[in-house]
């Protein structure tokens, strides 16, 4: 076997990892697969001379190309964006295509993703590999250019970031499903009350509305502060079907037939505690909507 087509070989034995670890670290699947491709570009010109774990040396190389697309991205933004919701990983109610569960394992839900967006891209890198992927400090440390003890201070401020908000949703997805009928009903009937039963006191709804006319991103605290807001929803005329956003009971609506947002629930004890939209139309046209296909 000539070496390209054996670095190839092990290549795709590692892509799925590779995917894993980049979707962690950009929030898009599209982004991600560029960030893979990128690695098997600079893999096709090095080789592998002096690389003794090849597995090691293509997650250091995805985690520097992501670091970088991270900082470019906030370096391009004039001023700031506020909450960011990430390109979900949309499925059928029936259940996750095989191609999307390594994408997803370990509960990466929307709401995780949408607090790593909070995170700076040193910290991203740092607890994704360190927390996600059990990569030890030492390793991490020259990806960001800090000292290993630095390092380990990366991946501990993001870990409280993440440990402060409810980001894993209950592990029966039938319950989930309960309650997020229970809001689409109580929204769609203009039940006030209703709406309260199944939000959490301390719910958080996060909106990315992109370049909307009432652009920008929101985010609302608070269940009445919710409510209201999914009350006001629910009188656009949107069509709303259920999806499986990040593994988790999610809708899809749309507007006159076109994509209008993908929404994630979190739901905790039968409350629901977190939402996440994507109402973005430019990054909506790039996901797999195949779920509007029925």
């Amino acid at each position: 076997m000539e070496e390209r087509e054996w670095l190839a070989v092990q290549f795709e034995a590692n892509r799925t990892r590779l995917r894993a670890v980049a979707y962690r670290m950009l929030g898009s699947p599209s982004e991600a697969n560029d960030a893979v491709q990128e690695a098997w570009l600079r893999l096709s010109r090095s080789g592998t001379s002096g690389v003794e774990n090849l597995g090691g040396w293509l997650t250091t190389v995805v985690a520097r190309v992501c670091l970088d697309m991270l900082r470019s991205r906030k370096s391009r933004r004039e001023e700031p964006l506020g909450v960011r919701v990430p390109e979900p990983i949309v499925s059928r109610e029936a259940g996750i295509d095989p191609e999307h569960e390594a994408l997803l394992a370990d509960s990466v839900g929307l709401a995780l993703l949408v607090v790593l967006e909070t995170l700076s891209p040193a910290e991203r890198l740092a607890f994704v590999l360190h927390d996600m992927f059990a990569m030890p400090s030492e390793e991490i440390a020259p990806i960001v250019g800090r000292s290993p003890s630095a390092a380990r201070q990366l991946a501990s401020r993001g870990r409280r970031r993440v440990q402060s908000e409810n980001t894993v949703p209950d592990a029966d997805l039938d319950t989930q499903r309960e309650v997020v009928d229970a809001f689409l009903a109580a929204s769609r009937d203009g039940d006030f009350e209703a709406l309260l039963e199944v939000l959490d006191p301390d719910v958080v709804l996060r909106a990315d509305l992109g370049s909307l006319p009432t652009g920008g991103s929101r985010e609302v605290r608070g269940a009445a502060a919710v409510a209201g807001h999914a009350l006001t929803y629910s009188r656009l005329g949107l069509l709303m079907r259920p999806a499986l956003i990040n593994g988790a009971a999610g809708l899809v609506s749309t507007r006159e037939g076109e994509p209008f947002s993908v929404g994630g629930f979190t739901v905790r004890d039968r409350k629901i505690v977190a939402i996440d939209i994507l109402a973005d139309p430019a990054r909506l046209r790039n996901l797999d909507l195949a779920v509007l296909d029925d």
